[in-house]
């Protein structure tokens, strides 16, 4: 953090470029997935087999940039984020949704702010790992089998293998697209909505005289 401006650099550039080609992913696999669930309604205005071909292809996108974060959250400094600390962990995430549900709305200050040493709060970091490391991956691999059915099993207990594995794409898909819901809502929690839009875009979060005071808790 530089003591002249009070500034902490939390994302590195390919972190950014990730996260960029990332979010564009995902809401195009959203919106391309909404129109391949429901073909017969015509809910959006794309053509049927235009959103099969985008969401094959944003799919293989989204697929090569998520190895991107795996690989670097094992290479570089950004893994100390994704740290799982068992102890103490229902009473921090206990903590951090008492704040999220009264304290936000009373203006107190955020019991976890952020710091060098923590990105995120404990309920983000959570879910974020459940997320990039559950959910994101079986989005993947039920993608994978549905663009090559040939290697789906043919049938589990006389269900077809192929209506399982879309059921459970279609599944983790919508977790997905809710969980990026809330996180956009969350991004937009702070001193200024915009903070955290700007953090990830030029990689440095402002901190708060408050947050410097209280940064180094755990």
């Amino acid at each position: 953090m530089t003591a002249e401006n009070n500034k902490i650099y939390l994302y590195p550039i390919w972190l950014r470029i990730w996260h960029g080609i990332n979010a564009i992913g995902i809401i195009l696999l959203i919106l391309t997935g909404i129109r391949l669930q429901y073909s017969e309604l015509s809910l959006m205005p794309m053509d049927f087999k235009l959103a099969v071909q985008l969401h094959n292809i944003f799919g293989i996108i989204v697929t090569v940039n998520y190895f991107v974060f795996f690989i670097g959250n094992l290479i570089t400094p950004n893994k100390k984020y994704y740290k799982i600390k068992p102890k103490g962990l229902v009473k921090r995430i206990t903590k951090q949704v008492d704040y999220y549900i009264s304290g936000l709305f009373k203006g107190e200050e955020s019991p976890f702010p952020i710091s060098e040493k923590r990105k995120f709060n404990p309920l983000q970091k959570y879910a974020y790992i459940f997320v990039m490391y559950v959910f994101v991956p079986v989005a993947i691999a039920t993608g994978i089998a549905l663009l090559f059915p040939e290697l789906i099993i043919e049938k589990v207990y006389s269900v077809s293998g192929i209506f399982l594995t879309a059921v459970l794409h279609g599944s983790v898909g919508f977790l997905i697209s809710i969980f990026l819901l809330i996180h956009i809502y969350v991004a937009s929690i702070g001193k200024n909505p915009l903070d955290n839009f700007r953090s990830i875009i030029n990689g440095y979060h402002d901190v708060h005289p408050s947050e410097k005071d209280k940064g180094t808790t755990k």
